[in-house]
């Protein structure tokens, strides 16, 4: 590397952008490339999985000055998302008697208005990597050679999706065999997302407080965005090549039915982030996330049925070499 072009050393301590605000990471590597340098950038507490490659703009040196402009930035972030929180709520009026049910009309277009804002969603976030939530700090959208603009991101209000407990250790027991030991789910898979979630709403058809309407509005839209979201967001990096075999052997069949519960399950850790980009308002929303935590639980009473590790497979030498 010629001296004096590069900013940043080899394992120099940085800061470094992700959306609006700052992370502390470690420059590893850098390469200039059509006259652009890239810093190959680990962030700090965060998994060798989320380590990527950024423009050199997304970078700041480690000193005083950058460390408060973090602090400041985190500050504006939090005052920012607290307003627009508090300037959704709306009061509704007080109604005496039993609580009623939203209108029909909100029920049904809460799926409905969810999914027109999928590919919106989908466009902003296309090249983020799936991983399970770490509860520490959300992550913007990776490989973004543009830096989100500070205002678009804060407008948006971050709906937590909250994924129970006893999930997760499914959740890190599927990135281990996957990208540690490379093992790949068997496809089509044996309980596919169309037959769970045909199962969810039999379940719920016995619960007479819940009316069928909903649920199928809300399941069909997780399906949707499934579909959309699965070659960009759902799927580590050995598993591209089993998608690309897998696309060309079932061009008619919507990935939703060949897919199962693992990849499913890495859904709703993205849902939060996607949901920030609809126009459902506060009661809708609330709605919504109401069944989505309802499947979630039934996912979890099912767990021994959709999530088994016999479900992985060892994957071929060939495959190695096609994945590499």
């Amino acid at each position: 590397m010629p001296p004096g072009k590069v900013k940043f050393s080899d394992g120099e301590r940085v800061l470094c952008f992700h959306g609006p605000l700052l992370y502390e990471a470690k420059c590893t590597r850098t390469q200039v490339k059509e006259k652009q340098t890239k810093h190959f950038i680990h962030y700090n507490g965060w998994n060798k999985n989320w380590d990527e490659w950024v423009p050199e703009g997304r970078v700041l040196k480690f000193n005083d000055a950058n460390l408060q402009k973090q602090k400041e930035l985190l500050v504006a972030h939090k005052a920012k998302a607290k307003r627009a929180r508090q300037q959704k709520k709306e009061p509704f009026p007080i109604r005496s008697g039993k609580e009623r049910s939203p209108p029909p009309t909100t029920e049904r277009q809460i799926a409905r208005k969810a999914r027109l804002d999928a590919s919106k969603a989908e466009g902003a976030n296309a090249s983020q990597e799936s991983t399970p939530e770490s509860g520490r700090k959300k992550r913007a959208t990776r490989g973004d050679l543009n830096v989100e603009s500070e205002e678009h991101f804060l407008n948006k209000v971050e709906v937590k999706v909250r994924i129970p407990e006893e999930l997760k250790p499914i959740m890190v027991d599927d990135w281990d065999l996957i990208n540690k030991q490379k093992m790949l789910l068997h496809l089509p898979a044996k309980h596919n997302i169309d037959s769970i979630i045909e199962d969810y709403i039999k379940h719920k058809r016995t619960k007479i407080t819940t009316k069928e309407s909903v649920v199928i509005e809300v399941t069909q839209g997780l399906k949707e965005y499934f579909n959309i979201m699965l070659g960009t967001q759902l799927l580590y990096k050995f598993e591209r090549a089993q998608y690309a075999d897998i696309l060309a052997a079932h061009q008619e069949s919507p990935m939703a039915k060949i897919y199962g519960a693992q990849h499913f399950l890495r859904l709703f850790v993205k849902l939060g982030g996607l949901l920030a980009f609809t126009t459902l308002d506060e009661k809708s929303m609330s709605l919504l996330l109401s069944n989505v935590h309802d499947l979630l639980k039934f996912l979890l009473r099912n767990s021994s049925t959709y999530f088994n590790n016999s479900d992985y497979e060892v994957a071929s030498p060939e495959y190695h070499r096609k994945a590499m």
